[in-house]
């Protein structure tokens, strides 16, 4: 199964924000680390803006935290295509730009599930469903994939 990561996990992952949802995150993409995880170039470049302008971090310091991420994962871009996709989203379902040109990155790279705070529950758009992952009752798809880890 291969699974698209949005921003706020990875800035969670990072430590931005408290302990506890640092801790979750890590030991969510820990768990997941046998299926194909998918970083959109998007959340790459939201999770630098976020390290350097709410967190404090200086650019060579996001750089780096960036880079570790972009070497571990696969990284999906952004062509003409995923933007149109994007824009045609954002249109009919009324999302923010942004998060839409990271659902339909997740689609381009074949995944099944976008990890996502920001989106909502459950939604499916081209065979990708949205997962909030810190929900105290997490979507189905990914509560059997990480029951199934044990």
């Amino acid at each position: 199964m291969r699974i698209a990561l949005d921003t706020n996990v990875l800035v969670y992952a990072e430590g931005v924000s408290t302990e506890e949802r640092q801790t979750a995150a890590r030991a969510l993409i820990a768990a997941l680390a046998e299926h194909e995880l998918v970083l959109p170039v998007q959340a790459a470049g939201e999770l630098f803006n976020v390290l350097v302008r709410k967190d404090g971090r200086t650019p060579a310091e996001a750089r780096a935290m960036v880079r570790a991420w972009t070497d571990a994962l696969e990284v999906v871009g952004t062509g003409s295509k995923t933007f149109e996709a994007a824009t045609d989203l954002a249109d009919r379902r009324r999302l923010q730009i942004w998060d839409a040109v990271i659902l339909a990155a997740a689609v381009e790279a074949t995944c099944d599930l976008l990890l996502s705070e920001d989106l909502q529950d459950g939604f499916v758009w081209r065979g990708v469903t949205v997962a909030n992952p810190f929900k105290a009752e997490l979507h189905p798809l990914l509560a059997d994939l990480l029951e199934a880890r044990g």
